[in-house]
């Protein structure tokens, strides 16, 4: 993500905290500044993770309140891809993608397609209904997760 867009948001944040009267702390910032930071999906247990390197001390729920509160006020979003753990990603200006989920290892690829953007708009039109928000979460298996000869599960060079 871009430092402007990084700055952006943790203003957004901060602002949201002083509106709703709540105290700024340490751990919090820590927290916020590390999702900020973070790449893809990420679960609860993922960022206590990386804050625990910064700050021993800090707690799953204070973690779990601060993602709550990004989500309330629209930099994060959580997102459920079918195995019971949510996962949460950095709102960007509200940039909209689709998702490929691999059902045996749990890659959750992002991709964007216009003619499938297209194409819902259409299929709702025909059928009178009027979109409000939508997603699209493909489940499948990665080449190697499916047998694909010299196939290879991208989680195995996001790794190295």
């Amino acid at each position: 993500m871009e430092i402007n867009t990084t700055a952006r948001l943790r203003a957004l944040f901060d602002d949201y905290v002083r509106r709703n009267n709540l105290k700024a702390t340490q751990q919090r910032d820590t927290i916020v500044d590390l999702f900020l930071k973070s790449k893809g999906h990420m679960s609860i247990d993922d960022l206590l993770g990386r804050v625990r390197k910064k700050n021993p001390k800090v707690g799953y729920a204070t973690v779990y309140r601060t993602l709550k509160l990004l989500t309330d006020c629209g930099i994060a979003a959580a997102r459920q891809f079918g195995d019971g753990q949510t996962r949460f990603e950095v709102m960007e200006d509200h940039h909209h993608h689709d998702h490929l989920i691999c059902t045996h290892c749990g890659l959750i690829l992002e991709f964007e397609n216009d003619h499938i953007e297209r194409l819902q708009d259409e299929m709702a039109t025909r059928l009178g209904f009027q979109l409000v928000r939508h997603k699209l979460e493909l489940y499948g298996l990665c080449p190697k997760a499916a047998g694909v000869k010299n196939g290879a599960c991208p989680n195995d060079q996001r790794t190295r």
